[in-house]
């Protein structure tokens, strides 16, 4: 696979050509999903739960997710690599611009950060230091005592006008990619249409650029239970690489996420 960049991804929005990404933490299944030609792949704190076995992302620290991005990036030297920055590691600008060095010094290339317009500043003061940025709206895990748990969002107006001002608030302040969770399908469209970076859904239907599962979902082998956005792809081929193909031409071709994947 030759290497991707951010300038792949934005070829391929305009082209109207959908593309898969998929959460990995270590150096043997990176290797396999850079084999199967995976573009984009996240170091997710989602590790707290599928590795660590927390209840939530909150216990995951900047050390952690450094020390899986060398690992991920050691088996997978091309693809796109995005790292989460963990619970209150970018409360201030400042903080965010030393914790985000840890994890582009392990080999990311981008940083992802969770909230909305209130992350502006810090996204352009990354940016303006070299540092690329994905944003994350919708369901942000790191507010789940906020919202009171795993909720879909921006169901109500108010809530779904919010996230359309947010996302184009921050493309304009520099982020380069938007991740939508758990929002309804038709809200995941008109962000994907109202700018004009890469947007990733998950659990936000089929009409956005791309595509993101956790690894742990995809396989069928998550500890807890399947998020409905997701698809056991294992079961349907009996093959890890098979199923790895087969996530990545459903996303291409717009039959993953189906209508039973999506909310509304």
């Amino acid at each position: 696979m030759k290497k991707i960049t951010i300038n792949d991804l934005l070829k391929w929005k305009q082209e109207g050509r959908k593309f898969a990404s998929i959460t990995a933490y270590d150096a043997s299944f990176s290797q396999l999903f850079e084999q199967q030609n995976m573009p984009v792949m996240l170091v997710g704190d989602s590790l707290g739960m599928v590795l660590q076995g927390q209840n939530d992302t909150l216990p995951v620290t900047i050390d952690d997710i450094a020390y899986h991005t060398r690992s991920v990036r050691a088996g997978s030297p091309n693809s796109l690599l995005m790292a989460d920055m963990p619970f209150m590691t970018f409360a201030t600008p400042a903080q965010a611009c030393e914790n985000a060095a840890k994890l582009m010094r392990a080999g990311a290339n981008m940083v992802k950060i969770e909230g909305g317009a209130w992350v502006a500043e810090t996204i352009t003061t990354l940016t303006q230091r070299a540092v690329p940025v994905c944003a994350h709206l919708g369901l942000t895990p790191q507010s789940v005592n906020i919202f009171g748990g795993y909720k879909v969002q921006g169901r109500n107006l108010d809530q779904a006008e919010t996230m359309v001002k947010d996302a184009i608030t921050l493309a304009k302040a520099g982020a380069q990619i938007i991740v939508l969770e758990c929002v309804p399908a038709s809200l995941a469209e008109r962000i994907t249409k109202a700018v004009d970076v890469p947007v990733i859904g998950i659990g936000a239907g089929n009409a956005t650029d791309g595509q993101i599962l956790v690894m742990h979902d995809m396989f069928g082998i998550s500890a807890n239970y399947m998020p409905k956005f997701s698809k056991n792809f294992l079961a349907e081929t009996g093959d890890m690489r098979a199923a790895v193909t087969k996530y990545i031409e459903d996303v291409e071709s717009g039959t993953f996420p189906g209508s039973q994947h999506t909310f509304e």
